[in-house]
C-alpha cells in the first residue's frame, strides 16, 4: 500500500491510485474522505464542474441530514430493502453522523417528525464543509470528468476509462479498487443521470428497472389548477386502488399547477407509481378533519349552522375550510351558496360531511423521474455484500448510495443511507486493500 503524504495529492494526469470513486455525492465524498484518512491514494471523479450539486439543493435548500428514529423504526421506511442497510447502520447511524458534522463546526437541530437539520438551515454549508473536509483527508477532486467504463481483469476491478474535460482521448486511470456512488436518476442536471446503471451492467450486474420514488402526482381536472399554491395541513390521505384501500398518511400536502405534492403526497407516491405502471385506476380521499369522527363532525356542523343560522353558507364555511376550497367545495356538493345556515337541512347537512371526509383526487399520472426527489429501483442488493457493500461479482467493486435498490420515506432517511454507506464503502475498500499489501 502507498501512503500519500496528506499534503501533497496526486496531479490530475497521474494514472495510478489506491481507491476510485465515481460522483462525488454525499456517499462518494464520504467514501473518499474515509479511504483517504487511511493514508490510501484517493481520487473522486467528478463529471460536473463540481461536486456535491444535489445536496446543495437537497431539503428545500435545508438540507434533512437525517432523522432521529431510533434503528428499528428508522428502517421500516426503507419498506422490505431496509433490512439490507443494518450492517452499515450498526457501524455509521445517526450519533455518528452528527458527531462527524459537529467536529467539523455544524451544530444541528431536530425538529417536528424527528427531522435533523444544519442550525443555519443552508444545505451550501454542509456541502462546502463536507467539500472541504474530503480535501483536507488528501483526496484529489477531478471535475468534468466522467467515467465511460469500469475495467475488470479476472472478475476483478483494475480501473476505469474516464473522458476528462479538455482531453480529446479517453483516459485510463488504474487502482485497486472502486466505489461507484453516481446517484440515482433524478435532478439529472445535478449531474445523477444514471451513468452507475449502465457502468455496472456492463460488468456484470443485474438493474431492478428504475422509476421515480417521492415525486409530485398529477391530478385530473381542474381541481388542482384552482388550489394551486394551497396547502394542507394535518389531514390523512388514502389511496384507493380499483375501489380497494391500499395506503394512507397523515400530514401535509400542497396542491401545484399539475396536480399534487408535499411530505405525505411523496411518501405515498411510490406505491402509486407502481400501481400506476400495472394499470391500476387510483384514486385518492382526503379527510379534511381527522380529528373528527362522523358524528362529532356532524355535531360541529349543527352548531355552526345554529351559531350563524342567518349567515350564507359560503360565509359559514370560511370556519371550516381555506378560503380556496370553498368554490370547491359548493361545486362538489351542490350546495347553495347564498342559503342561511338555519335552512340547511339534514340531507345537505350530511353532503356537507362526507364531502369533507372523502375529498377526492383522482390520480392521472406522475412527474418524470427527473423531477423526483430519489429513485426507486438500481443495483440489486442480492449481488452486494451488506457487510462491506463489495460486489459479489467483481472483487474491488464498492458500491454506496442511491445507485443500489435503496429508497425511503423522507425526512432524512435517504441522506443518512447515503452518508453510512459512503463510510462502510470507504472503509471496505481501505480493509481490502491493506490485506493485500
Amino acid at each position: 500500500m502507498r501512503h500519500a503524504n496528506p499534503d501533497v495529492t496526486p496531479s490530475a494526469t497521474s494514472s495510478s491510485w489506491d481507491v476510485l470513486v465515481i460522483g462525488g455525492g454525499p456517499a462518494g465524498l464520504m467514501a473518499a474522505g474515509q479511504a483517504a484518512q487511511a493514508g490510501l491514494q484517493v481520487a473522486l471523479l467528478e463529471k460536473m464542474d463540481r461536486p456535491g450539486r444535489k445536496l446543495r439543493i437537497t431539503g428545500k435548500g435545508r438540507c434533512n441530514l437525517t432523522n432521529a428514529l431510533p434503528l428499528e423504526q428508522f428502517i421500516t421506511h426503507f419498506g422490505p430493502n431496509g433490512r439490507f442497510l443494518r450492517a452499515a447502520f450498526h457501524q455509521f447511524f445517526v450519533h455518528d453522523l452528527l458527531a462527524f458534522f459537529s467536529a467539523l463546526g455544524i451544530p444541528t437541530v431536530t425538529e417536528r417528525g424527528g427531522r435533523i437539520f444544519p442550525v443555519t438551515n443552508e444545505a451550501s454549508d454542509i456541502t462546502e464543509e463536507l467539500i472541504a473536509w474530503t480535501l483536507r483527508s488528501g483526496v484529489k477532486i477531478i471535475n468534468q470528468c466522467r467515467a465511460e467504463m469500469l475495467v475488470v481483469h479476472n472478475q476483478t476491478i483494475v480501473g476505469v476509462r474516464a473522458r476528462v474535460s479538455g482531453k480529446e482521448a479517453l483516459q485510463d486511470f488504474s487502482c485497486q479498487a472502486v466505489v461507484l456512488s453516481t446517484g440515482g436518476a433524478s435532478y439529472p442536471g445535478t449531474g445523477s443521470s444514471g451513468d452507475g446503471y449502465r457502468l455496472a451492467r456492463t460488468v456484470g450486474h443485474t438493474i431492478i428497472p428504475v422509476r421515480p420514488a417521492l415525486v409530485p402526482l398529477e391530478t385530473a381536472g381542474d381541481v388542482a389548477a384552482h388550489l394551486q399554491g394551497l396547502s394542507l395541513k394535518n389531514v390523512r390521505v388514502t389511496v384507493w386502488s380499483d375501489g380497494r384501500k391500499f395506503a394512507d398518511q397523515f400530514g401535509e400536502m400542497l396542491f401545484t399547477h399539475f396536480g399534487i405534492s408535499g411530505p405525505i403526497i411523496l411518501t405515498l407516491s411510490k406505491s402509486i407509481v407502481d400501481a400506476l405502471a400495472e394499470g391500476h385506476k387510483i384514486e385518492l380521499r382526503v379527510d379534511l378533519k381527522p380529528a373528527l369522527d362522523d358524528l362529532k363532525l356532524d355535531q360541529r356542523l349543527q352548531r355552526d349552522f345554529e351559531t350563524h343560522s342567518k349567515m350564507q353558507l359560503k360565509k359559514i364555511l370560511r370556519s371550516i375550510m381555506p378560503q380556496a376550497m370553498i368554490p370547491i367545495c359548493l361545486r362538489e356538493t351542490g350546495l347553495n351558496e347564498e342559503k342561511p345556515g338555519n335552512q340547511i337541512t339534514g340531507q345537505e347537512r350530511l353532503r356537507l360531511r362526507l364531502w369533507l371526509k372523502n375529498f377526492k383526487l383522482v390520480v392521472a399520472g406522475h412527474r418524470p423521474i427527473a423531477e423526483a426527489i430519489i429513485t426507486a429501483g438500481g443495483v440489486a442488493l442480492n449481488e452486494i455484500d451488506r457487510n462491506s457493500l463489495e460486489s459479489r461479482l467483481v472483487k474491488g467493486l464498492f458500491f454506496a448510495g442511491e445507485v443500489m435498490d435503496l429508497d425511503a420515506d423522507t425526512g432524512g432517511f435517504n441522506l443518512q443511507a447515503a452518508f453510512s454507506t459512503g463510510w462502510l464503502a470507504g472503509r471496505s475498500a481501505t480493509r481490502k486493500i491493506t490485506l493485500r499489501s
